[in-house]
């Protein structure tokens, strides 16, 4: 074979391409697999996001033998979160002994890097692709891509052929629309996070992230990323402010704890606000009859959740573990056949963690960014629910940190939110206006039972709230019309009737537990 011809080439060399570059390299073969790991810049990246890693990432970290990469970074402990709200906290440890990491971005990525570089069979190369190359049939055979030249050389355009070509390029992805085709899903952007690095800050509960709550606006992130380093995300929504670091300022800081408000000030006068999408993108089923042939989307090119979770690098991992024993299985990578039966298989058996923390995380940012009456029902009652304590902790952590990965237990526990809202509306003191000061404090009324028939009514149309935020995620990770073949269309697999089955169970399941939480 010409030297330029590879078995695997990986497009991006990120979370998802480093790690899968480096996985492919350890699989049990006779002849390891020659692949090449091509990054536009090796230089150590400098983003906001994906500085948080779930005990889930953790997990499929050490069963790719990555763990060392958490190594020598300055990486964090994260033992859990504290979710704060109108000056009350509440503390949502994770489970057991598990913990995660927070970490500068660059950091971790360049040692993902020298894993990948010291990997056997694998060849790290700095340039950037220019386009995917096709055979005669239309099938993708490798990429095009500007070599860097060297002090005082001119680039080199050059071509890298390849039985398999996986595109791991990011949210910004150049490619996604050209391996899917006619199904590929349009990322959606409901806000942006806007964030700066704090120094020596005091968050509420050491090596916890917090989550603070804020009204009018989406939730505040706070994490420390090294030893003086505090990251802090705010959420903006669309359409954005003509003067972000004005508006936060003005109407945000003010409802952070006090501790924060001098550290927040500073980082703003000293650094500019840097800013990154919001995106969702639900993933579609890849190696059909309208996806192109000899190509695989990975990581944030294919799937995409809110980051409010930092449920992204623990997705991307676990993806990277199947799909690393799934092609381990596969005797000629040449035949595409054998690669579509590994793709379907992969798009399901990734269901189960990967559905579980995109839905969660598009469903806490729709309540933690409340925007209507109803939404602040289920907002409160979430905060409410998390105070219970026990349970009504243990379950949403696990599911959040990727340490549970059950579609079933997540639909249990936000329909359980629901219904427990809805009861803290019936019998719970809630604020009135006394005055149109708003720096007064507000006084805290029981409904009476006059009331009870217009909160009847609100209950109805916060339940339907529920539903109409959960059931379209759902139904986005169950699809499978996009796999455009008739005999799937005609018959719905097993596990997508299962899903199915999920709301319906979930709603008669909760509603029992409604009277055991009224009397606690």
């Amino acid at each position: 074979m010409p030297q330029n011809h590879y078995d695997v080439v990986i497009v991006g060399a990120g979370i998802a391409g480093s790690a899968l570059a480096n996985g492919l390299s350890t699989l049990p073969r006779s002849k390891p697999w020659r692949i090449a790991l091509v990054e536009r810049s090796l230089a150590e990246p400098d983003r906001i996001v994906g500085e948080l890693l779930q005990p889930g990432g953790v997990i499929a970290l050490k069963k790719l033998g990555l763990e060392s990469c958490l190594e020598g970074i300055d990486a964090i402990p994260v033992r859990g979160y504290c979710v704060v709200e109108n000056g009350k906290s509440v503390h949502i440890p994770y489970p057991g002994s598990h913990e995660g990491r927070s970490f500068h971005h660059g950091r971790f990525i360049m040692r993902l890097r020298e894993a990948a570089r010291r990997a056997k069979g694998v060849e790290v190369v700095e340039g950037t692709v220019n386009g995917l190359t096709e055979d005669d049939s239309g099938k993708v055979v490798g990429v095009r891509f500007t070599r860097k030249g060297g002090e005082g050389e001119a680039d080199v355009k050059e071509e890298l052929s390849a039985d398999v070509t996986i595109v791991a390029d990011g949210c910004f992805s150049n490619f996604r629309n050209t391996v899917m085709g006619s199904v590929a899903a349009k990322p959606t952007t409901k806000s942006h996070f806007f964030g700066a690095v704090l120094e020596d800050a005091r968050l509420p509960i050491p090596n916890h992230g917090t989550v603070a709550l804020v009204k009018g606006y989406g939730p505040v992130l706070l994490y420390q990323i090294a030893g003086h380093d505090t990251r802090i995300l705010i959420d903006l929504k669309t359409p954005l402010p003509s003067d972000p670091k004005a508006e936060i300022l003005t109407n945000i800081v003010p409802q952070l704890p006090a501790s924060l408000h001098l550290p927040i000030q500073t980082a703003l006068e000293k650094e500019r606000l840097r800013k990154m999408p919001n995106s969702f993108l639900p993933p579609v089923e890849q190696g059909t009859k309208r996806s192109k042939k000899g190509a695989i989307l990975i990581g944030d090119s294919w799937n995409m959740r809110h980051p409010l979770t930092g449920g992204g690098m623990t997705v991307a991992l676990s993806d990277v573990v199947l799909l690393r024993k799934l092609l381990g299985s596969v005797d000629d990578l040449r035949e595409w056949t054998e690669i579509q039966q590994t793709l379907h298989s992969w798009h399901w058996d990734r269901k189960p963690l990967a559905s579980t923390v995109n839905i969660l995380s598009v469903a806490l940012y729709d309540l933690f960014g409340a925007d209507d009456e109803e939404l602040r029902v289920l907002r409160t009652g979430c905060f409410k629910y998390f105070e219970c304590g026990g349970e009504c902790i243990n379950g949403p952590v696990s599911l959040l940190s990727g340490i549970a990965p059950d579609p079933m237990l997540l639909a249990y526990h936000f329909f359980y939110v629901a219904f427990y809202s809805i009861w803290v509306m019936f019998t719970h003191p809630a604020p009135i206006s006394t005055s149109e000061d708003d720096d007064e404090k507000p006084v805290y009324v029981r409904p009476s039972l006059v009331q009870y028939p217009a909160l009847f009514i609100k209950a109805v149309r916060v339940f339907w709230t529920a539903c109409v935020v959960f059931g379209p995620l759902l139904w986005s990770e169950i699809r499978w019309w996009s796999s455009n073949d008739s005999t799937k269309k005609t018959q719905l697999p097993v596990s997508t009737l299962l899903s199915i089955a999920v709301l319906t169970a979930a709603t008669v399941y909760s509603l029992p537990s409604l009277a055991l939480l009224g009397v606690q």
